[in-house]
């Protein structure tokens, strides 16, 4: 178990507990954490899963490949840190793990 905290572009954080093996979108679906729309299901086909990896996660995570980088290319308030949470596979080695949400993807 990996314990992923999200926190959503007003500021409100939501602590998860992740399987190993599971992607971090699907963690943040299962939480019903706000602001993980994930339209397409985890098939890096829409961007409804962006988050912003905190800077000092993102040398732990492998890199994005081509598709995660195209689609990324078309969402909203990127940044250089944006991925697709549903690319990250969750590892023991993502414990602690900090996802911020866009504001694009706020429930209001």
């Amino acid at each position: 178990m990996a314990k992923i905290k999200f926190i959503e572009a007003d500021g409100k954080e939501h602590e998860v507990e992740a399987q190993a093996g599971q992607s971090v979108m699907q963690a943040a679906m299962d939480n019903l954490v706000p602001g993980i729309v994930a339209e397409c299901g985890g098939f890096a086909s829409c961007a409804t899963c962006h988050g912003y990896v905190d800077e000092a996660w993102l040398k732990k995570l492998p890199p994005p490949d081509s598709a995660e980088e195209g689609m990324i290319s078309c969402a909203y308030h990127v940044q250089s840190n944006s991925r697709l949470t549903c690319q990250i596979k969750v590892t023991p080695a993502l414990d602690g793990l900090v996802v911020r949400l866009p504001l694009s993807q706020t429930s209001e």
